[in-house]
């Protein structure tokens, strides 16, 4: 069992500095209050609403980075109010919040836009390593004091412009696999094991699908390793490593 002390991940902030903004949406006010609490400590601004009328006016004067939407609303639908909050606002990131857990549910709350979905009973920080998750993956926020330029060898990654360059050359990747890079090369030459990655990287626990790593990083190597000297290893056993090529 690793019983080494995890660190904290950094506080998000968005790319100019300021707070991340959050639109907590559910009929139960003990839950908002308490979600509004614990996303509050984090450093960021939160508003809350208990039905989809107020949420569709807050968001549109409060102008959210995320929503926490609550399926079954006294006045509607989660779902038809997603709609309506993409059309004005179509990169805003959606995590809903509800006690509808089979696939059907899961698969409408998809479908219909949501980017996660997390069910109740729930813990606030599963609750809030998913948000942090979907507002890095949607390259809306940035670590505070983060350097913006992180360099191994000749691999180049620019974590405010969101580009990667080897060489010089650019490299086209997706979100998740900037995200994944970032993370190797924040720790170069350091082996991370599957679950170190995708804590940090997926900011949750997939259970046993520890191959979600595995695909990305092949994914990874392609783009960057591709008719170059690898810097991406795999250290049997134990997990993978990113070391400036020799």
């Amino acid at each position: 069992m690793d019983t080494a002390p995890r660190a904290q991940p950094a506080p998000l902030s968005r790319p100019d500095g300021s707070p991340v903004r959050v639109l907590v949406v559910d009929d139960e006010p003990d839950l908002t209050e308490v979600l509004a609490g614990v996303l509050s400590y984090e450093g960021w601004q939160v508003r809350t609403a208990g039905d989809v009328a107020t949420a569709l006016a807050q968001a549109a004067d409060f102008q959210p980075d995320a929503v926490v939407l609550d399926i079954m609303l006294p006045d509607g639908n989660g779902l038809a109010a997603l709609r309506k909050l993409r059309a004005s606002s179509p990169d805003v990131c959606v995590l809903f919040l509800t006690a509808r857990d089979s696939v059907e549910d899961r698969i409408a709350g998809i479908t219909a836009g949501g980017d996660d979905y997390v069910t109740k009973p729930f813990s606030l920080e599963e609750v809030l390593a998913r948000l942090r998750g979907l507002l890095r993956r949607a390259g809306m926020t940035r670590a505070r004091n983060d350097t913006a330029l992180l360099v191994v060898g000749d691999l180049t990654l620019d974590e405010d412009a969101r580009e990667v360059t080897r060489g010089g050359e650019p490299i086209d990747l997706s979100p998740t696999e900037f995200e994944l890079l970032r993370y190797l090369m924040r720790n170069p030459r350091r082996v991370l094991s599957k679950p170190q990655i995708l804590e940090q990287v997926w900011s949750y626990d997939f259970g046993g699908e520890a191959h979600v790593v595995e695909l990305y990083i092949s994914y990874l190597r392609r783009k960057v390793d591709a008719g170059r000297k690898p810097m991406i290893h795999t250290v049997r056993g134990a997990g993978y490593v990113l070391k400036a090529a020799p």
